[in-house]
């Protein structure tokens, strides 16, 4: 691609900083930078038309886990760490809040749930045993008492089949993922922050005062120093990481007069997971069904899943209710051996934000925050 003078030099030329990736992390690295350097030229760059990965494809889920999530955790990491994450979730959350305000990403807590079939009976009872103490830990994260509470009154007021039992989360929410990147959007560029998509970096080749990073078209940007924020795409530009992507697949449902049911819902371990837009139904889940299929930076459907969502939508979730769905998709996460996020430097010039685990929602303002506090040491 043959660039004009005025666009060379308006564009790529004394970038300060090159964030690569433009969803939740690279968009919130974006806005720390300029609020603490605002004189700091500053380039995201995106591969797609939109976020790539998952920023803009994922459920909404506003959560911080749901009672059987955080007993797997403690079976295999510490309680600090466990609830060390927990609060990094509720944190990340309330900043996100606080950066764009509750209107813009269309935030309402409804309060979550996790869904136990009568064959789980040994998981739903070893929840309840631990119900108390969950709540006590929760206490001192988030100051509110009996965030967990048992709701099995609850599933035929929302029409569930082949549930036993619900424990309901209180703090829990969701929100709007599109308005929150289209508020993101707005704001870093009010800023100055330059967003170019549809730009896609191919490798960052280090410098003695900086990088240069080469493109599919052509283009070379140089810049002092750079963050790789693309999650599960991490290693096509820093292979060394230990990242992997991870699909998930989505429906959602054309709207249904009289949806029972308000909030967001884990079920079968949190393998699939569910919320209302409106009076619309979002489900997604069932990489458990082939992990190694699943496996692949690649959108796509798969007719294993995709059976597997309408057989659950149908006998489960909407039981006798007339529904059609309107259209289905898939994002990118990035996952790992743990439930850790990898934000360091990798180089002189160049650091990753990146392996948000399912979380970005709940933590990638955070992220942000942490890969541009790095790259403020290396400017």
């Amino acid at each position: 691609m043959e660039l004009s003078f005025w666009e060379k030099e308006s564009y790529f030329s004394h970038v300060d900083v090159l964030i690569v990736g433009s969803g939740i992390v690279g968009l919130n690295a974006a806005l720390y930078l300029k609020t603490q350097q605002p004189a700091l030229k500053v380039l995201v760059v995106e591969r797609g038309l939109l976020p790539t990965g998952a920023s803009t494809r994922n459920a909404g889920f506003a959560c911080f886990g749901s009672p059987s999530e955080l007993l797997d955790d403690l079976s295999h990491h510490t309680e600090n760490e466990v609830f060390a994450l927990v609060e990094r979730r509720w944190c990340g959350l309330q900043r996100l809040r606080q950066n764009l305000g509750d209107q813009a990403i269309d935030f309402h807590r409804w309060g979550g749930y996790e869904l136990f079939k009568e064959s789980q009976k040994p998981l739903y009872e070893a929840c309840l045993e631990q119900i108390s103490y969950l709540n006590k830990q929760l206490q001192q994260v988030t100051g509110e008492q009996e965030v967990y509470r048992l709701a099995d009154h609850k599933i035929g007021e929302f029409g569930f089949k082949q549930v036993a039992h619900l424990i309901e989360s209180t703090a829990e929410g969701q929100i709007d993922t599109g308005k929150m990147i289209l508020a993101l959007t707005r704001k870093v560029q009010a800023l100055g922050v330059i967003v170019l998509n549809g730009l896609e970096i191919e490798r960052l080749e280090e410098e003695s005062t900086g990088i240069t990073a080469l493109t599919r078209q052509g283009i070379a940007i140089p810049a002092r120093a750079a963050l790789v924020a693309t999650n599960g795409f991490a290693r096509q530009l820093l292979p060394q990481l230990q990242v992997a992507p991870a699909r998930a697949q989505v429906l959602i449902t054309k709207p249904i007069p009289g949806l029972r049911f308000k909030g967001t819902f884990h079920y079968d371990k949190g393998f699939y997971y569910f919320r209302n837009i409106g009076n619309r139904v979002l489900f997604g889940g069932g990489r458990n069904l082939d992990f190694t299929t699943e496996e692949t930076t690649e959108m796509g459907l798969t007719d294993l899943v995709q059976n597997k969502l309408d057989e659950l939508l149908r006998e489960v979730i909407l039981p006798g209710t007339p529904y059609e769905v309107e259209q289905r998709w898939s994002g990118i996460m990035g996952v790992g051996p743990g439930k850790t996020t990898i934000v360091q430097p990798v180089s002189e010039h160049v650091c990753c934000a990146v392996r948000m685990g399912g979380m970005g929602v709940a933590i990638g303002s955070l992220v942000g925050e942490e890969g541009a506090a790095l790259l403020l040491e290396m400017l």
